[in-house]
C-alpha cells in the first residue's frame, strides 16, 4: 500500500510509519516541523514534508492515517477527502494491523510507557518475540519506540484520549491506574473512566484484565467487569534499576502478565530487576559543572508529580531539587487545579514555564500564571518563581538559582526537554 501519515511526528504515528515500512509498504508523512523522530524516519527512507497545506500528499494513495492533532478541517485531510482516499486515525490503523494478533494491551492514566517497557524486557528476555508499538523511546528496542516481532503476539501501549484504544482487539489488558485525565475530550471522571469500562468489554471470553484492586479507581472500573481480573497487589515489588514505589507497581503487573502466560517466574524476576527507565521517564541526562544533576520527565499530571518527585527526594537525599514544571494544556491545568498546586510539596523551588499550549482548538480558558504560581508556593509550601520561556528559565537557572549539589527536574509533555539538553550541552 501507497500510505500517508498526517503528523508523522508524533510519538505514536512514528512507530506506526516505521512499522508499516518495513512491513513493504511504502509511506509518506507531514509535520509542522523538524524533529529527531523525522530525522530517524527519513533514514528509513520514508519521505516526510513539513508542509501540511494538502501539497505533500502525492498522487495514488491507498490509505491516509492521521494523529489525533489533525484536526478534520486541517488542509490535508481535507486533500485526501477531495482525492476519495480511505482516511483512518492513527488507532483506527493501530487496531487494523494488530487485529489478527493476540493483543497484549497497556492502557491507565499514568505509567503505560514504563509498564509496556518492562513488560518488553520479559517477552524479549522469554524468546517470545513480539511485535511493540510504544509511546517512548525504550532502550530495550536500541532506542527505537517500535519493534517488528516474529510472533502472534503484539503488545501495544493503549491511550484512551478521544477512547481512541476502542479501536483495538484486546486479549490482555493491563491497567496501571484510571484517576482522570484529558477533560477537553471527558466531561468528567465517571465519563473517563467508563471509557475503561467500554474497553474491558473488548477483551474476548478468556481474556484477562490484570490491575490493582487496591486501587479505588481501578477496583470501580472493574467492579461490573464479568470476565477473569489477576489482582497484582500481592505479587512480588521487584527492586528495580529506576527509584519509585509506582514503578515497582507497574513491574507488579507485567508479574501477573508473566503469571498469565506461564513464563519461567526466576527469569522474569531477573529481567524486570534491570530495568533503568527509558525515554523522559526520570531520564538522567547528566551532571552540569558543580555536580548539579539534570533529570528529564514526562510527568503532566498531578499524581505523576508527586510520585517523580517523591522518588527522586528518595533517591537523592541530601540534594537540594529544583523543579522546572511545564504546565501542559490550559484545561487539564484549571479541571485539576487543586491537585497542581498542592502536588510539588518534595520540590525545594519549583520554576513554572510558559503554559504549553499543545491544544488550542479545544482549550476554553486560561491559566493565570500569576495566581497560580502563588498557589503553589502556598499549598506545596515551597518556593515558587516564574520562568516564561527555555531561553528565559536558562538563563534564570545557570545565572541564578543553581547551586552547587543541586538536582534540576525539568518535568512536562511539552518543549521543556530542550531544556533538559541544553542545561547538559
Amino acid at each position: 500500500m501507497r500510505i500517508f501519515c498526517s503528523g508523522i511526528g508524533g510519538i505514536g504515528l512514528s512507530a506506526f510509519a516505521a512499522l508499516q515500512h518495513v512491513n513493504g509498504h511504502t509511506i509518506f508523512g507531514s509535520d509542522r516541523s523538524d524533529s529527531a523522530l523525522l530525522d530517524v524516519l527519513r533514514s528509513q527512507g520514508i519521505t516526510v514534508s513539513l508542509q501540511q497545506d494538502g501539497s505533500a500528499l502525492p498522487e495514488n494513495l491507498d490509505l491516509f492515517v492521521y494523529s489525533e492533532a489533525i484536526p478534520e478541517h486541517a488542509p490535508e485531510r481535507v486533500r485526501a477527502k477531495e482525492m476519495g482516499i480511505e482516511q483512518m486515525s492513527y488507532f483506527q490503523a493501530l487496531g487494523m494491523i494488530s487485529k489478527t494478533h493476540t493483543v497484549i494491551a497497556v492502557c491507565g492514566t499514568h505509567g503505560k510507557s514504563s509498564t509496556v517497557a518492562m513488560a518488553a524486557r520479559v517477552l524479549l528476555d522469554a524468546g517470545l518475540d513480539p511485535t511493540i508499538v510504544v509511546g517512548t523511546k525504550l532502550h530495550e528496542l536500541n532506542g527505537r519506540n517500535w519493534r517488528k516481532g516474529g510472533s502472534n503476539l503484539f503488545l501495544v501501549e493503549a491511550c484512551e484520549y478521544r477512547r481512541s484504544f476502542l479501536h483495538l482487539s484486546p486479549d490482555v489488558i493491563l491497567m496501571t491506574n484510571v484517576d482522570g485525565d484529558h477533560f477537553d475530550a471527558f466531561s468528567s471522571v465517571e465519563e473517563y473512566q467508563n471509557a475503561f469500562r467500554e474497553f474491558l468489554q473488548l477483551l474476548p471470553p478468556d481474556g484477562v484484565v490484570i490491575t490493582h484492586e487496591s486501587d479505588p479507581d481501578c477496583r470501580a472500573v472493574v467492579r461490573h467487569f464479568h470476565g477473569t481480573v489477576l489482582n497484582a497487589d500481592g505479587l512480588a515489588l521487584v527492586s528495580l534499576q529506576t527509584p519509585g514505589r509506582h514503578m515497582q507497581e507497574n513491574a507488579q503487573l507485567v508479574l501477573g502478565l508473566a503469571e498469565h502466560l506461564g513464563l519461567d517466574h526466576k527469569k522474569t524476576m531477573q529481567a524486570l530487576s534491570g530495568y533503568a527507565g527509558s525515554w523522559r521517564r526520570m531520564e538522567y541526562k547528566g551532571t552540569r559543572t558543580n555536580d548539579v544533576m539534570v533529570v528529564d520527565d514526562y510527568g503532566h499530571h498531578p499524581r505523576e508529580i508527586r510520585a517523580v518527585l517523591s522518588a527522586l527526594k528518595e533517591a537523592h537525599r541530601g540534594r537540594r531539587l529544583v523543579c522546572v514544571y511545564q504546565p501542559h494544556t490550559h484545561n487539564r491545568t484549571l479541571k485539576l487545579y487543586d491537585e497542581f498546586v498542592s502536588a510539588f510539596s518534595d520540590a525545594d523551588v519549583v520554576v513554572v514555564a510558559d503554559v504549553y499550549d499543545a491544544r488550542s482548538d479545544t482549550e476554553t480558558a486560561e491559566v493565570n500564571l500569576d495566581q497560580f504560581i502563588e498557589d503553589i508556593a502556598r499549598h506545596s509550601s515551597t518556593e515558587a518563581v516564574y520562568g516564561g520561556s527555555i531561553d528565559r528559565m536558562f538563563t534564570l537557572l545557570t545565572d541564578t538559582l543553581l547551586t552547587s549539589g543541586d538536582l534540576v527536574l525539568t518535568l512536562g509533555a511539552g518543549t521543556i526537554t530542550q531544556l533538559s539538553d541544553k542545561l547538559v550541552a
